[in-house]
């Protein structure tokens, strides 16, 4: 039997040292926490019987020890205790006083802060023995289904090195056919992602009009998006019929960057402070063609995202289009999903393609909520770098940006193969 210790930061990292230095038949024999980390001591060719064996030959040295250090102990005090005098008069007894509760505490508060951290390590313990039984069940689960289902974890794999989020991995996954062979499987994956997401098939060059309001978190691109397709309305349906409103009063020089560019593209540009002024101007702007409205970015948390959201939602006839950054990271990007959900947005805009180094969160977002996706952008120029939204040339650009290898085993059951335990 071969014998190893191993620490590392966490169970997760220490339980991937184990299946890379010993393989999957290693053998937990103990773990504990350290100030470093976790120790997690395994053992290969492992022989249960020896070790209980030896357990019980320990267990029994340990009792016979301890016998015998007391009686030695007492050997001695009996030894170098001096001898009584001889008396017959009778023994007096003297009875302690009874503790009272003040007396008491200070006895007691050592026992009850050794309670107290016993308990803490218990669970501590305790945690770090689930986390390992599930991280070990996990990656049962994960092989059997490399075993059973080959060709099923080969596309979760994939999806996994493109970056998409396993719970929408998994949902793909569940569409599949029941059989498909291996040139299914390699080619699937990206049809999968093109038919799961939604483009709105808006054209750029089409004859949308209406009052659209771009709304978003700070720093998505908002104000820059507007003049791109206030650019391309301009140059269809003339200036005269194309008006920029804003609303954001926050953001220092964002009403300034707004009316830059309409002077530049001869187009109108109104302020609105609150919820009647922006339906004085809408209702003023009703003979035109093409009105976009640029909002401040305010997070989820922000509480003036709520009265953002009643100015905008008291406006008649608007539809809300949000726009997200393809190079933010995918928990950020729901978050601002369901931040804005309430303003029922009609589509999505998805920008900085050209920023993002994987767009498989991105996709993961768009396709968890089943937003419609209009427009992407890809640059900072106006109003060249914009283009109407295409499945297909998405998916493409997601698989051309990877530069990641294949995921391990490790990852893909702790991604996975909980899933799979317990389905």
């Amino acid at each position: 039997m071969k014998i190893k210790r191993f620490v590392a930061p966490d169970m997760r990292q220490a339980m991937r040292e184990v299946r890379e230095d010993q393989g999957p038949e290693a053998v937990i024999l103990s773990t504990r926490r350290l100030d470093e980390g976790i120790e997690l001591v395994a053992a290969i060719d492992y022989d249960e019987s020896l070790i209980r064996e030896a357990a019980r030959h320990g267990a029994l040295l340990a009792v016979a020890s301890a016998d015998a250090e007391t009686t030695a102990s007492k050997l001695h005090v009996a030894s170098t205790a001096p001898a009584a005098p001889m008396s017959r008069a009778p023994a007096t007894v003297v009875v302690p006083p009874p503790l009272s509760p003040a007396n008491d505490m200070p006895a007691m508060r050592p026992l009850m802060e050794q309670a107290a951290q016993d308990t803490a390590q218990m669970r501590s313990e305790l945690g770090s023995l689930r986390e390992m039984l599930e991280m070990q069940l996990s990656s049962l689960a994960w092989n059997d289904m490399e075993r059973r289902q080959p060709l099923r974890a080969r596309i979760l794999r994939e999806m996994t090195r493109l970056g998409i989020e396993p719970d929408v991995a998994r949902a793909l996954v569940a569409e599949l056919p029941d059989q498909i062979n291996a040139e299914q499987a390699r080619y699937l994956p990206l049809g999968m992602l093109s038919r799961s997401l939604t483009v709105s098939g808006r054209d750029l060059c089409g004859d949308d009009s209406g009052v659209i309001a771009l709304v978003g978190p700070t720093g998505v691109g908002k104000t820059t998006t507007i003049a791109k397709l206030a650019a391309r309305a301009v140059m269809r349906h003339g200036a005269d019929q194309v008006a920029l409103v804003s609303t954001d009063h926050y953001r220092i020089g964002a009403a300034a960057q707004l009316e830059h560019y309409g002077r530049l593209l001869g187009a109108r540009v109104y302020p609105a402070y609150d919820a009647a002024s922006l339906r004085k101007v809408l209702e003023m702007l009703r003979g035109s063609h093409t009105v976009l409205i640029d909002t401040a970015g305010v997070a989820g948390s922000d509480p003036r995202l709520t009265q953002q959201l009643e100015i905008l939602a008291d406006a008649n006839g608007l539809r809300a289009c949000l726009v997200l950054a393809a190079n933010a990271q995918s928990q950020a990007l729901d978050e601002a999903v369901r931040a804005y959900l309430p303003l029922k947005p009609h589509a999505c805009i998805l920008t900085k393609l050209d920023e993002a180094p994987a767009l498989g969160g991105a996709l993961s977002v768009l396709i968890r909520h089943r937003l419609p996706l209009d427009y992407t952008t890809d640059g900072q120029r106006v109003p060249e770098d914009i283009a109407t939204a295409d499945a297909r040339v998405l998916v493409c650009r997601a698989a051309q940006s990877l530069k990641t290898q294949m995921p391990d085993d490790g990852l893909m059951a702790e991604r996975f193969g909980f899933a799979v335990a317990s389905a």
